[in-house]
């Protein structure tokens, strides 16, 4: 066993254990290695890497209707709707989630049955079919409008559930404590309950908004001008299928780099968090606030 002064699940490796590791590995990196060569290769027969990406770069002249169009112009476009339409639904999703599972810890036991089947029945209907709800049922709805609709309610359900699921996992010493000190249900929930489920579930919880993000795109069935809309239109203007290849992975670029930015920013504000409820006791040499 170790003889460090921590203690330990498990026996520590030793000189044998760790050079078959690095065996393992090194073979693991090979089979990688030659897997991505021969996907590459494979490509390349395919003609995956001719010169169809000076699209990119370099627009061709001779396909009609291209003359007021651009590649990057278009993809910019459909970024800023997919980052508008994100932008607007996180939020109220958030608001709606907190509202649903605060209606479903209330004494009423008729509410919590009703928030429960509002829930479980959101959670189960796909976001195109809700999308299509918002544009026939909202009056004067618009493409963003029934984008909006359809990822609010949906992604509420999800957050809901998590939130949820966060407040269950609670010690029940939580809340004896709270009552302990007079304080009612409500502010048990609001103060103590609520705010550290919201730090649990944190990482189920930005998961569920890169999905809420990624969602997006499914605002093409119903006309609205997001991402992949839009590299599907300048495809189309190209009358080219062999464009449809480096459009496409320029669209994959973009929702890779902005699901992973949204995470990154998640898990900062979540580190800023933590400092700040960690400060207290640095100064004052106070416990943490929970």
């Amino acid at each position: 066993m170790s003889s460090s002064s921590g203690p330990v699940l498990y026996d520590v490796a030793g000189p044998e254990e760790r050079a078959r590791e690095r065996r393992i590995s090194l073979v693991l990196t090979v089979v990688l290695v030659l897997l991505g060569g021969a996907l590459i290769t494979l490509l390349a027969r395919n003609g995956a890497f001719n010169d169809r990406w000076l699209v990119l770069v370099d627009v061709p002249t001779n396909f009609a209707g291209f003359e007021t169009i651009h590649v990057w112009q278009a993809i910019f476009r459909g970024l800023m709707n997919t980052l508008v339409a994100a932008v607007i639904a996180l939020p109220l999703a958030a608001l709606l989630a907190v509202l649903l599972v605060s209606l479903r810890a209330s004494p009423i036991v008729p509410v919590r049955w009703l928030v429960t089947g509002v829930t479980e029945v959101l959670r189960g209907l796909p976001v195109v079919l809700m999308m299509f709800f918002g544009i026939l049922v909202l009056p004067g709805a618009t493409q963003l409008t029934a984008v909006v609709f359809g990822l609010v309610l949906y992604n509420a359900a999800v957050f809901a559930e998590i939130l949820r699921a966060g407040i269950a996992a609670l010690p029940k010493g939580q809340t004896e404590a709270a009552s302990s000190l007079g304080m009612r249900s409500f502010l048990t929930y609001r103060d103590v309950q609520l705010p550290q489920a919201v730090r649990m579930m944190m990482p189920s919880l930005i998961a569920q908004g890169v999905v809420l993000v990624k969602d997006s795109s499914l605002g093409y069935i119903v006309g609205y001008a997001e991402l992949l809309r839009s590299v599907s239109r300048v495809a189309d203007a190209l009358t080219n299928a062999q464009y449809l290849l480096p459009l496409l992975t320029v669209g994959a670029a973009v929702y890779i780099a902005l699901n992973i930015s949204l995470s990154r920013l998640a898990v900062w504000v979540q580190h800023r968090s933590s400092f700040a409820r960690k400060a207290p006791a640095r100064i004052t040499g106070a416990p943490p606030i929970p």
